[in-house]
């Protein structure tokens, strides 16, 4: 009995002890149940336990997608790390803890949002009175969207409000933004524009829920009323002087800016100031001058006419309005004044640069030597007299030229019969290149003509030529070419404007029909004689040389007036007979080829006319020695008689 009572109470200590363990295990997370993080921060999800020494760790999300996190253990605890937060974290997280066979789990809910920084205002321009102006309040990198609330007012006026529920499905960070125009008035200086942006996020204390951005509004009014006065007057005196003041309202206070109109139309800038003042007036001072008033939003403007009248005393410039002057020569500008006792003189060139010569000013003479005229020169020079107060001012233009020597002619290469020549003519060390035109003449026929106006800008000495490539005939022997260069500045007086070069025209002739023979024929039996023959027929004065051809070279025949005799051709006068016709123009060849048949057997010392000729020596033979025979005979006796001939015979 006293056994079964201890197993009994052992028993019951088990059932005990675990029942206390099973209470003891519990799980925690921090935070609780739900955490909103910012786009971009970095979070931690903890999850602990409680009443297990070794438990093990879990976790996943509620529709078991990617973590997205980064997992540590530690112990009794579990900590899954997100950095940095994105799109992709926002879901139910549950972490599973094991303690041997008993398993707990919790859940914690994150949610995103992306908030970080105030409303930006923008405006399409600047705020002039009377003109409408757009204004655009946005908030930048916003999440989410349904929650997003913004107001645009100007001071305490609500000008417009605007919520974005429609974009509840759309997980992006994006700009968002609300756009009122409106029309400022002068009354809105100092107000301010406000631009309150809202996410409404109520659960959560720690998150900005509203910001907000302000922009002092500054009006503006483009210039106007621009009013000019003159002292003394509009018509001024040569040497006098004159203040005009300017005048503009706006705001921002405008800038005076002073101009003068050229006779093109355009305006050449005077001052930035609101008076301007001119001394020493002189007459091409007269015009219209213009005060423009300029702020941020506009510009006005008003003109005024001065008119400087001319003093009577004269000056006179000589030799003349314009001069020619040769480049490398002298000229002398002389500058005389009449009516005016002490006067005193300057020079100048129309653009203020060098004279690049010598004055030398006496009584009412001065004098501007340029020794020697280079295309520094070229100006119009200007000669200023004052006279007291007085000041006149006259120009001469000193035009430059450059046409030393006559064109040159050049040919590529002799002139052949059909064969195309280059003509080449130039016109050397010539200015200006723009008004130089060059002609090529052959006879009276213009084969080119060549004008240079794309040298406009050049100012140094060059070498122009034309060139003109042609095919001569025999015909054009005899012939003429002409180079004609003209200088083409009739506003200028020197001579020559005109130079020409001529060439006589020899047309030389290349040796053409070219024949080579062989007499009687180019296939000759051994032991006959062959005659080769060349001869050329277009070309009065060539050269004919007979060669025949080997390889191991070619052999040079002593022809004469182009015929080459083979005595009893033998079989290596066989070969390549070649003929060369040259002059001074070129050459031409012509082959032919000799073949020299050997005796093939002794069959053909008996052909038929050997056979023949044979017989016929051979009766002709025996009876001319008995012609011989019986004639002797004859002499003997002083008689001869055929028939007793027969018969001694017999």
């Amino acid at each position: 009995m006293p056994g079964k009572m201890v197993v009994i109470f052992g028993a019951t200590n088990i059932l005990w002890t675990v029942f206390v363990a099973s209470q003891a295990f519990k799980i925690e997370t921090t935070p609780e149940s739900r955490l909103l993080a910012q786009i971009g921060d970095s979070v931690s999800l903890t999850c602990s336990t409680t009443g297990c020494e070794s438990p093990s760790f879990s976790w996943r999300t509620q529709i078991d997608s990617p973590l997205n996190g980064k997992l540590r253990n530690e112990g009794t605890k579990s900590i899954l790390t997100m950095d940095p937060v994105h799109f992709e974290n926002e879901h139910s997280y549950l972490c599973t803890a094991m303690c041997g066979s008993r398993k707990l789990e919790k859940e914690i809910q994150v949610e995103i949002y992306s908030f970080p920084k105030d409303p930006e205002i923008h405006l399409s321009g600047p705020l002039e009175a009377g003109k409408p102006i757009t204004v655009k309040c946005l908030v930048p990198d916003v999440y989410p969207f349904d929650r997003l609330e913004m107001d645009l007012l100007k001071g305490n006026h609500l000008m417009k409000n605007q919520e974005f529920l429609d974009d509840v499905d759309r997980k992006s960070l994006e700009i968002k933004s609300l756009e009122v125009t409106f029309t400022p008035v002068i009354e809105d200086i100092g107000e301010v524009l406000v631009c309150r942006a809202r996410l409404n996020i109520y659960e959560m204390d720690s998150v900005p829920k509203e910001r907000e951005t302000t922009k002092v509004m500054q009006v503006y009014i483009s210039p106007k009323n621009t009013v000019i006065s003159v002292n003394p007057s509009t018509r001024l005196q040569e040497g006098g002087s004159v203040t005009m003041m300017c005048s503009s309202e706006g705001l921002p206070a405008p800038e005076i800016f002073w101009s003068k109109k050229l006779d093109n139309g355009n305006l050449q800038l005077l001052s930035g100031n609101a008076t301007l003042t001119l001394i020493a007036m002189r007459m091409e001072d007269s015009g219209i001058y213009v005060c423009e008033g300029v702020n941020l939003i506009g510009k006005d403007r008003k003109e005024v006419e001065l008119i400087v009248q001319e003093k009577p005393f004269s000056v006179e410039i000589s030799p003349g309005p314009q001069i020619a002057a040769q480049i490398g020569g002298s000229v002398v500008l002389t500058c005389g004044v009449m009516g005016c006792e002490s006067p005193s003189f300057s020079w100048r060139t129309q653009i203020d640069s060098p004279l690049s010569g010598k004055v030398r000013s006496e009584g009412t003479e001065s004098t501007l030597t340029l020794s020697p005229v280079g295309v520094e020169n070229e100006h119009s020079y200007l000669c200023t007299v004052t006279c007291g107060r007085k000041k006149l001012e006259k120009g001469i233009q000193v035009a430059l030229y450059s046409f030393p020597r006559d064109p040159e002619i050049e040919l590529s290469g002799p002139l052949v019969d059909g064969n195309p020549i280059t003509v080449s003519c130039k016109v050397p060390h010539v200015y200006p290149l723009d008004r130089l035109e060059i002609e090529l003449l052959k006879g009276e026929t213009v084969l080119k003509k060549k004008d240079f106006l794309e040298g406009v800008d050049k100012k140094y000495l060059e070498i122009e030529s034309l060139e003109m490539t042609f095919i001569p005939t025999t015909e054009d022997t005899g012939n003429v070419l002409v180079c004609q260069a003209r200088l083409q500045i009739d506003e200028m007086d020197f001579e020559p404007k005109q130079r020409q070069s001529t060439q006589t025209l020899y047309v030389n002739v290349v040796p053409k029909d070219i024949q080579l023979t062989a007499f009687p024929s180019e296939s000759v039996k051994e032991g006959e004689t062959v005659i080769i023959s060349c001869t050329c027929g277009n070309v009065p004065e060539t050269w004919i040389i007979l060669k025949k051809k080997a390889e191991t070279g070619d052999t040079v025949l002593k022809s004469i007036d182009g015929m080459y005799t083979i005595r009893k051709a033998q079989l290596e006068d066989a070969g390549v007979y070649e003929c060369e016709s040259k002059s001074k123009s070129g050459s031409q060849l012509r082959s032919l080829t000799l073949d020299v048949k050997g005796r093939e057997n002794n069959k053909d010392y008996f052909s038929p006319e050997l056979l023949m000729l044979y017989c016929t020596s051979s009766l002709i033979i025996p009876a001319i020695g008995m012609i011989i025979y019986f004639a002797r005979k004859a002499n003997m006796k002083g008689s001869y008689s055929l028939v007793d001939a027969q018969k001694s015979k017999v």
